[in-house]
Order: structure tokens, then sequence, then C-alpha cells
């Protein structure tokens, strides 16, 4: 009967332990808690309509695929509005997701630097859009699917008035449209 007590008493003192290490705060439990977590979310697939739930399409999906396509801006040189070569890879990947993707569609915005006039800035800006946009028409992109608009130097990338500056600002950025 004694033995008894001190099985159920060892019992009890052997729950309350596991107990008591299952709700410490040690960062273990937690980090597994959000791993596990973040592997659910990650194997649960989308369904369209659900509350809380983002949906990848199949265009997100491709264009993940393709790290070029994280690419979205084209650089130029001062009163310049020719394609430098070494972004005619990320145009060639870019071209190749709209020619698979015939339902994507992109606006190509032209930018320029503060220099000059407002004027001469936007028929730069415009010059700079067209350019990307023959390139890309050039391999096989339906030109319904682009339009270029130019915002002159109205839209800087980044303000100030030095070479840094104007570099980022000399620009046509590749912006896809939802349809």
């Amino acid at each position: 009967m004694q033995n008894m007590g001190w099985n159920k008493l060892f019992a009890v003192s052997l729950l309350s332990l596991a107990i008591t290490g299952c709700a410490s705060s040690g960062g273990t439990t937690d980090e597994a808690a959000t791993t596990d977590s973040a592997m659910e979310e990650s194997q649960t697939q989308a369904v369209p309509g659900s509350p809380g739930v983002d949906v990848v399409t199949e265009e997100q999906a491709a264009m993940a695929a393709n790290p070029l396509l994280e690419q979205t801006v084209v650089y130029f040189g001062f009163d310049r509005s020719e394609i430098r070569p070494e972004f005619k890879d990320i145009l060639n990947a870019h071209a190749a997701y709209l020619v698979a993707n015939p339902q994507a569609s992109v606006t190509l915005e032209g930018h320029c630097d503060e220099r000059g006039t407002v004027e001469y800035n936007l028929a730069l800006g415009e010059r700079r859009a067209d350019t990307v946009k023959r390139y890309l028409v050039v391999q096989g992109v339906n030109p319904s699917q682009l339009e270029s608009v130019s915002f002159g130097e109205e839209r800087p990338a980044m303000v100030g008035s030095d070479d840094s500056a104007w570099s980022k600002n000399r620009r046509t950025e590749i912006n896809y449209q939802a349809r």
C-alpha cells in the first residue's frame, strides 16, 4: 500500500516536471514553434478567396524563378538614351517573360536627372522609355503589352545634386501592371 503511494507521488512529480519544462520561456521552444508554424504556412496551399492567405499566381512564380526579372531599372549615361551592354541580359529576361506571358503588361517610365530644362528632360525621358520599348519589341514582345511614359526630372530616385544622385536618376523603370 505504501509502495503505491510512492508510485503516485513519483508519477505526479514527473508529470509536473514535464509540464514545467514545456512551459519554460527558453529560446528553443519559441524558435521551434515559429519554425513549425512557418513550415505549416508554406505547406498550406493557397485557396483563392480565403481570408489571410496570399495567393501566388503563375505569373509571380515565373518571375520569382528568374532573378534577372527582379532587376527592373535600366540606367543611362548623361544625356544618352542608348541601352548599355550591361543591361541587355536583364532586358532579354523581361522580353522572354513577356513573350511567354502575353497577358502581362508593363509601363516603361523614363526619368532624368535635374540638369536641363523641364521640356528637354521630358523629351529625354521619353526617348529612354521608347528605346527600352523598341528593344523589347525587337526581342518579340507584342507592342500592346508595352506602354511608355516620361516623368523627366519629376520623380528622382535619389535626391541630390552630385554625380551619385544624377546617375541613379537617369533611368527607365520597368513596372508590371495587373490585368
